[in-house]
């Protein structure tokens, strides 16, 4: 199967998504916006951030924002049991997120119809991210929301293929 996410006018031809739970939300970020994964790190408080920016964590030597993604969701937020450092405009960023599920293959329509991410994301949360870092809430759009259903399908196909 093609996971190059290229488009060649053909819905069905599948990019590769990193599937991850915040609290009790799974969610899709385009893999290629991913850098990796790895387990959480101190994560330092620092100024006025806004409550889903839980602080700064040095991250290959260099200080990296880590913003949680239960938090930005409006939830209350669960055990960070996995950090992954997304590109954003030449910089990373870390989510801080309950699991990461695995790289699953959606097709452009069913990305596409997935929910956005930010659609469910309190919006005071994402109104100050986007005053800091107006190039993360482009990624962010990207994510979408993936239902029970949809993941456990493609699950059951992968296992089939």
């Amino acid at each position: 199967m093609d996971l190059s996410g290229s488009d060649d006018g053909d819905d069905r031809r599948a990019a590769a998504w990193l599937v991850c739970r915040a609290d009790v939300r799974r969610f899709a970020l385009p893999l290629a916006a991913v850098i990796e994964t790895m387990r959480p790190l101190p994560a330092e408080p620092f100024g006025a951030m806004p409550p889903a920016v839980t602080g700064l964590a040095i991250i290959r030597g260099a200080p990296v924002p880590v913003v949680d993604a239960a938090r930005l969701l409006g939830e209350a937020g669960g055990p960070c049991r996995r950090l992954v450092t997304v590109a954003v405009a030449g910089r990373t960023v870390a989510l801080a997120v309950g699991d990461v599920l695995g790289i699953r293959p959606f097709a452009a329509d069913q990305a596409g119809a997935l929910p956005p991410l930010l659609r469910e994301a309190a919006g005071d949360a994402v109104g100050a991210i986007g005053v800091l870092d107006s190039e993360l809430l482009l990624v962010l759009r990207e994510a979408r929301l993936v239902p029970d259903t949809l993941f456990e399908a493609v699950a059951q196909a992968g296992a089939a293929g």
